[in-house]
């Protein structure tokens, strides 16, 4: 074969070779330049040549077409003497290589237009061109044409066909075409089933088609291996993926870098991270895609630290990183609330030239949030340029789980605003947003949305949707919600049980944890705490013994803080202090504020008062600054006369510079939320609402209410304290919902502390009197008064 040769040379040979063997010579010679890419000196020998034939001019045209330079190929192609179908087809290809749509299809027409049959070649390029493009309609039209053409028994045009439908997710058309050759498939052609399989999401077929092609004897290459190992890992099929790893060491493709790469992010999605490290280890070059596969894995199995650690060593080996890199690490960094670290990688991520990017970005404001640094997730959201889905969502789930879910509702209809559509995981964060503000009206708004996107099957969305439904007291939306549920986890049940005890069903949350266990799933940490309540809150004594017992005994779950908190409340509830003290000194661990709040709350139902002391002393000194511990020992001196005492804790609390939270109590009304403090005169309304106070307490008190002065806080006369708990919160919530709400329609109040004594019989009796069903949900559960009737049966 020829080396360049300089124009002295040339001139030789022009001398003293025949002139066919010449213009033969420097054809082999100019083809030979152009299969090595070295364009520019394959041009020189064409500008050289004297004489020229028709192979000289299809080698250099397609020449610049192979090198993706389709403008000088034209230039050429005007020129040249004699064009033919390969001349055509060479410039065709050239302006499919590089995506040209347009001119493509117009030299394809123009083509035949001439009088030029286009060649199997030919429409592999424009297939290919279609594929990449995903022009389904063009491709059918070249289907039309092939079979007009007699070129659809062809296998390359075949091959090309199945490869542009299976892609345009037309997965039937290309399985019947793949089916129709009985003889003849190629491994290019079972390559493109499988990755065709693949891509469409049907896993399964794409393993048998792998099967199907050893069966027939085709030899897989570098481009099959990566799509039945995709299938491998979406199936988590570690064992055929390990089978899969055996053909292609036996195959001769153990070093392909493409094939490593989807071997490490097979083992890493399927857990298998030392079978990923030693393919990683055997790797002849440094390939980022598969490191950044094996520091997801880690993350995603919770090695933080290892995941760092290879980051390092990426760092050392000078590899390039990539866009793809710094998320995983930052994700790392978020799972570990490393804050130093995170600064740090921030600093480099800016260095590099990667701030810029929107998935790092994304990554940043997300393990910032997740740090519970709100502040600099929204000051990297609000420098981006254009915000997209994860942006939104990045930020809104890190408002909504660092508590902050005021703002994240805001951020979502922002978001809505702004033109951006929610995905399941921001449904999901902004639904459990509301469920904790109790916003029942913009939660069904949210369901809606979700409903009309598709995200309603979705499993985090549905478990969200019980939630909120739950916390609102809609238990029948709840149990709906639960029922159309394809799949359920422990999270979906529990939810309910909660829902159940909340609201006052103990009992229906028992006999759902009995479906739940015979349905075969088994019960969680949280799942425990729902029974405890439930037990707690029904008076089932014995039951939450044995519950509480069964927690490490048959599912190894050992009782944290709030098993032994609903544990002390359930004892105390029942007079069992005696019992209650002797689970405190069993603890494994200090008890907690919930702990020693739970028995205090049982204190004051039974006036236990030197238990009392003892609860609040050591609630102090966890928390000197926490009112609770100065308000519920006041609250107990208070019920049981001791005025001095309670008035003693109070001025103790004050001097200390210890706060109470305020009651109050509100309620949702055409889209407003209306709140109320005790005695409070600051609503619009207060005038309508003090009437109807006074005729509710006439009324009320014809059928026998009698005002519970034991509820009184302060020492004052008898028509003192009977005004004072007439006009706490709750019930002027009550008097305004029967003034604006019409017939029929519930009043749901919820209340930011327990509801006391006095306003749980009052609402007993309001309920019976004016005929309306009454949902107060306080800092507890939820009451639901109907007919007299309160759905805690008086065990709050």
């Amino acid at each position: 074969m020829y080396k360049f040769v300089s124009q002295r040379a040339y001139t030789s040979l022009r001398t003293n070779t025949p002139r066919n063997a010449l213009l033969i010579d420097a054809n082999q010679h100019l083809s030979h330049l152009s299969k090595l890419g070295r364009i520019d000196e394959a041009r020189k020998l064409f500008d050289e040549m004297p004489e020229r034939d028709e192979f000289t001019w299809n080698t250099i045209i397609a020449a610049y077409a192979n090198a993706g330079r389709p403008a000088e190929a034209r230039q050429l192609f005007d020129k040249t003497p004699k064009r033919t179908a390969i001349t055509w087809s060479s410039l065709v290809s050239g302006y499919c290589k590089i995506g040209c749509e347009i001119e493509s299809f117009r030299l394809f027409y123009e083509m035949q237009n001439e009088g030029y049959r286009p060649s199997q070649f030919t429409l592999g390029s424009i297939l290919r061109l279609c594929s990449i493009k995903g022009l389904l309609s063009r491709a059918e039209q070249i289907h039309g044409f092939a079979v007009k053409t007699h070129f659809d028994t062809d296998v390359f045009v075949v091959t090309g066909l199945i490869d542009v439908y299976a892609k345009c997710s037309h997965i039937i058309e290309a399985e019947y075409l793949f089916d129709k050759i009985s003889d003849g498939k190629n491994h290019v052609t079972w390559t493109a089933m499988i990755n065709g399989y693949s891509l469409n999401g049907d896993f399964v077929r794409a393993i048998q088609c792998f099967k199907g092609m050893r069966e027939n004897g085709s030899e897989a290459n570098q481009y099959t291996f990566p799509g039945v190992l995709s299938a491998c890992t979406a199936l988590s099929n570690l064992g055929f993926g390990a089978q899969v790893h055996g053909c292609i060491v036996n195959g001769g493709f153990g070093a392909n870098v493409f094939v490593q790469s989807s071997l490490v992010d097979m083992y890493t999605k399927c857990g298998d991270l030392s079978s990923a490290w030693r393919v990683i280890e055997s790797m002849e070059v440094n390939d980022v895609i598969s490191w950044n596969a094996m520091i997801v894995g880690c993350v995603r199995q919770g090695f933080a630290d290892k995941a760092l650690s290879l980051f390092q060593k990426m760092h050392s080996k000078d590899m390039k990183l990539d866009e793809f890199t710094y998320p995983s690490v930052l994700n790392a960094l978020a799972s570990k609330n490393d804050a130093k670290n995170g600064y740090s990688l921030h600093s480099l991520v800016i260095k590099s030239g990667f701030g810029s990017y929107t998935l790092v970005s994304n990554a940043l404001i997300d393990m910032y949030a997740k740090q519970n640094n709100l502040d600099c997730a929204y000051k990297l959201f609000d420098f981006l340029v254009e915000k997209d889905l994860i942006s939104w969502t990045s930020l809104i789930t890190g408002y909504a789980h660092n508590g902050s879910h005021e703002e994240a509702l805001k951020l979502f209809c922002e978001m809505r605003v702004n033109g951006t559509h929610p995905d399941h995981v921001v449904a999901s964060s902004v639904l459990s947003s509301c469920a904790e503000l109790t916003c029942l009206d913009l939660g069904q708004q949210i369901h809606a949305i979700a409903i009309k996107s598709g995200h309603d099957s979705s499993l985090s969305v549905d478990n969200s949707l019980l939630s909120l439904y739950a916390h609102c007291g809609y238990l029948e939306y709840a149990d709906r919600v639960f029922n159309f549920m394809k799949v359920r986890n422990v999270i979906s049940w529990t939810a309910l049980i909660m829902g159940y005890a909340q609201n006052g069903k103990g009992v229906n949350s028992l006999q759902l944890y009995d479906q739940m266990t015979a349905s075969g799933v088994k019960p969680d940490y949280v799942t425990f705490i729902g029974l405890l309540f439930a037990c707690s809150h029904a008076g089932l004594t014995e039951q939450g013994q044995s519950f509480f017992e069964s927690m490490s005994a048959n599912y190894g779950i050992t009782p944290g803080p709030d098993h032994y908190a609903c544990m002390i409340d359930l004892l105390g509830r029942s007079g069992k202090f005696q019992e209650a003290e002797e689970l405190l000194g069993k603890m494994p661990v200090v008890p907690d504020a919930t702990v020693w709040k739970s028995l205090l709350a049982a204190c004051r139902l039974h006036g236990n008062v030197e238990l009392a002391k003892r609860a609040s002393t050591a609630l102090i000194e966890l928390d000197p600054q926490d009112s609770v511990s100065y308000v519920m020992l006041s609250n107990t001196y208070s019920a049981v006369g001791k005025w001095k005492e309670a008035a003693h804790v109070r001025r103790k609390m004050k001097s200390k510079g210890v706060r109470k939270e305020p009651g109050c109590s509100w309620m949702e009304v055409n889209g407003r939320v209306h709140v109320f403090m005790s005695e409070d005169r600051g609503h619009p309304s207060t005038k309508e609402i003090f009437l109807k106070i006074e005729e509710i307490i006439t009324r009320i008190k014809e059928v026998g209410y009698v005002p519970d002065v034991s509820f009184a806080l302060h020492d004052i006369n008898e028509e003192g304290k009977v005004n004072g708990l007439s006009y706490h919160s709750e019930k002027l919530a009550v008097a305004f919902g029967l003034i604006c709400l019409p017939l029929g329609r519930p009043i749901r109040v919820y209340k930011n502390i327990r509801v006391c004594g006095d306003c749980h019989t009052a609402m007993k009796f309001v309920s019976a009197v004016y005929g309306r069903r009454i949902v107060l949900r306080d800092s507890n559960c939820f009451h639901h008064f109907r007919d007299g009737v309160c759905s805690c049966s008086d065990y709050w």
